[in-house]
């Protein structure tokens, strides 16, 4: 019997693949995706304007010095600072160069970065069951990379959403969704009604568009003031955080520290994400951290979180805040 060596018959699934359409032809594998996206994509810190950290985000570069992201991502913030994934350095928002309320896109001006931009795609040729790439920073985690599908092209008025399979997690919300070729399709969203794991990515022919219109650089708090426009979220639903509280702090012994999350919620919750804010005897943030409670937490009850600091933080800490940056109702 005649052998057929392997890298041939991987070689003429490949060519057979490509003859009838199931793979696009420029398509490139995963890992030079992920390597291209990475130097492209960074995690977002914005700040109160006493200089406290108020939330996570992701954004990508789409030209020289200028991030694309979400705009609920920067709501609130007096301030802000981009950093590159897996580096040390920080870049200031000097401000704001493009905004759509509507479709929950902004253009941020970044202070001194210099690194290439990625490219867009076209979002109208995106099809369902086409393969499709996360990359952001979910839990303040950096450069994390996950593959999913679209599953479905859904209309929200007079506006198109791409719903995808690819997990998209706090800290994820403004970063790129790219298709086989390493294009941007879309811009992940994580505010969802319900939290039932439906992740969506606004497509990225409204990106372009919007860069179209880019001008001079505004700040943060002349852009949120003017913001009057109903954005494309609200269809379905912006998630409120009330009925989720975090108390009863205790410093444990070796620089260990815990608190409880109460569920006040008539449904029980699941993936608690809280920003834990230490400050210094003059009121100034020295550290944050975010942490995610795992698993269901009923009505009425609670659950204690645990963590860690090194010893210059707790010698350096008088007070501690805690925000509840979002949850999921367990249905």
């Amino acid at each position: 019997m005649a052998r057929i060596k392997t890298g041939s018959i991987r070689h003429l699934i490949w060519v057979l693949l490509l003859c009838f359409g199931a793979i696009p032809a420029n398509a490139r594998n995963a890992q030079e995706i992920a390597r291209k996206a990475f130097t492209s994509t960074v995690l977002l810190v914005m700040e109160d304007a006493n200089g406290q950290p108020l939330s996570l985000g992701s954004g990508f570069f789409v030209r020289d010095g200028e991030v694309a992201s979400n705009l609920h991502v920067i709501e609130g913030a007096a301030r802000g600072y981009a950093k590159m994934v897996g580096q040390k350095a920080k870049y200031d928002i000097e401000g704001i160069t493009a905004v759509d309320p509507e479709r929950d896109l902004v253009v941020l001006k970044i202070s001194g970065a210099r690194t290439g931009a990625l490219a867009l795609g076209n979002s109208e040729s995106v099809q369902v069951g086409e393969t499709v790439y996360a990359v952001g920073n979910p839990q303040g985690l950096e450069g994390t990379f996950s593959q999913g599908i679209v599953s479905s092209i859904r209309e929200v008025g007079t506006d198109k959403i791409l719903q995808i399979t690819a997990p998209i997690s706090p800290g994820s919300s403004g970063g790129p969704v790219l298709n086989s070729k390493g294009e941007v399709i879309g811009v992940s969203v994580a505010t969802f009604r319900g939290g039932q794991n439906l992740n969506f990515a606004i497509p990225s022919n409204y990106l372009k568009t919007l860069l179209g219109k880019a001008g001079g650089i505004r700040t943060l708090a002349q852009v949120m003031s003017a913001k009057t426009h109903r954005s494309i979220l609200a269809d379905f639903g912006s998630r409120s955080l009330e009925g989720v509280v975090c108390g009863s702090w205790t410093w444990d012994p070796n620089l260990w520290f815990s608190f409880s999350v109460q569920n006040q919620l008539r449904e029980s919750v699941k993936n608690v994400d809280c920003l834990v804010i230490f400050y210094d005897s003059q009121g100034s943030p020295i550290d944050f951290q975010k942490l995610r409670v795992y698993g269901f937490i009923p009505p009425g009850l609670a659950k204690r979180v645990k963590g860690g600091v090194d010893h210059a933080v707790r010698q350096l800490t008088k007070d501690v805040a805690i925000r509840v940056l979002g949850f999921e109702i367990a249905n």
